[in-house]
Formats: structure tokens, sequence, C-alpha cells
């Protein structure tokens, strides 16, 4: 597993609300440079990394319905539609946490597949915010993203205050539900080196989710 090349799993990532214009370039940058399979950014700035990246393959990935998933299922789809005109390549789609809470499967499938069917079959991602569900809670958040046609699940948002992220418990236990379906797992939320993202990759992880992409692959 050391030799790994862990670049094709990095999908650079800047959510910070306070993230400037500089800060957006300096990410793309980096993850050009150094080969990343794609930068995470906010919807706010999808249209200028299309066109900074021109004809460059480096996925352009933003985040819908983030970070609370309490949006209306409506709004999250028109995001999504808004997203595809800028030129965004994936979508990374927060579940609606308060229905898996309360055991509405049929509520949270239904708000995924919303997502899903404004897609125009680009990738899909759930955040279920594991931080806030116990196991039982997860297993059942990745049925419903199953159900609802949704190419991966993962874990975090990153915005849980004290929360902890991915953890290679989680990811193993994600794994373990959705790839017997084809899905597939993100790890994002607290990978800052490359011993985890390395551990997160060995439990089933196929994409990491970090800030720290640049000081892992070196």
């Amino acid at each position: 597993m050391n030799n790994l090349n862990l670049e094709n799993y990095i999908e650079h990532t800047l959510l910070k609300p306070d993230a400037l214009l500089n800060d957006v370039k300096v990410l793309i940058d980096e993850a050009v440079n150094h080969k990343f399979c794609g930068v995470c950014i906010n919807p706010l700035y999808v249209n200028f990394a299309k066109e900074y990246l021109e004809e460059n393959p480096l996925k352009i990935v933003t985040v819908i319905g983030f970070p609370l998933g309490a949006n209306l299922s409506s709004v999250k789809a028109f995001e999504v539609q808004k997203a595809l005109e800028d030129g965004a390549d994936e979508l990374d789609m927060v579940i609606d946490i308060g229905a898996i809470k309360d055991k509405n499967y049929k509520r949270a499938e239904n708000d995924i597949k919303a997502v899903v069917d404004s897609a125009e079959g680009k990738f899909v991602k759930v955040i279920l915010e594991t931080d806030l569900l116990s196991r039982e809670e997860i297993i059942e958040a990745c049925k419903v993203s199953i159900n609802a046609g949704a190419q991966f699940v993962k874990t975090s948002t990153g915005f849980v205050k004290g929360g902890i992220g991915a953890t290679v418990e989680n990811v193993k236990l994600m794994y373990e539900t959705v790839s017997p379906h084809g899905m597939q797992v993100k790890a994002s939320g607290g990978v800052k080196d490359r011993e985890t993202a390395i551990k997160m990759i060995e439990a089933g992880a196929a994409r990491i989710g970090t800030s720290s992409g640049v000081k892992i692959v070196k």
C-alpha cells in the first residue's frame, strides 16, 4: 500500500466560507501540479474553475445542500442544475440527516433521488455526516443512497463541531454495505497525513476528500 499513487485518490478540497478567489486559484494550481483527481469547491466558484482550467481534465466537484442537508429537495435539485450549467463534473450532496434520525427513510431516499434525477448521469456522492449517526443509522443511510441511485457515499462535511470526521471503522462499514451494489466510498474529514489516507484506502475508500492533499503526497 505504501506504493500507492495517492494523487489518484485525492479530491483537493476548499469549502471554507471565507475562502477567497485567490485561495481557489492556488487550490486548482496545486491539484493540477500534483495530478490530483479533482478539486472540491463551493458552488460559487465552479464557473470560475471551469474557465480557469480550460481543457484540463481535472474533475470539478461541488457541494449540494451544504453543510446541513436541511434544504428542500426541490432546492437541492435546482442547485444541481445551476452547478451543471457552470461546469461541475460531480456533486457531493448532504443527506437529509433529520429524516435518517427520524427513521423516515423514504423521505431521505426521495431527497437523494431528486438530486440524482437532476444530475444528468453525473456522479452523486451522498454525505452521511457520520459524526451524527449511529452504526445502524449509517447502514440505513447507505441503503437509501443505494436505492436512490447514487454512485458514492461520503463520510462527512467537516462542519460538525467537535466531530472526528472519517474513521477507518465507518469507512469499512460503509464499504461493506454499498460495494456489493457497485457503489463506492469517499473518506472526508480529518484526513491530514499519508498514513491516515492509506488506512482509509485499505478500509475501502476510493476517494479521499482533504485540504491536506499536498502534504499527503509529499
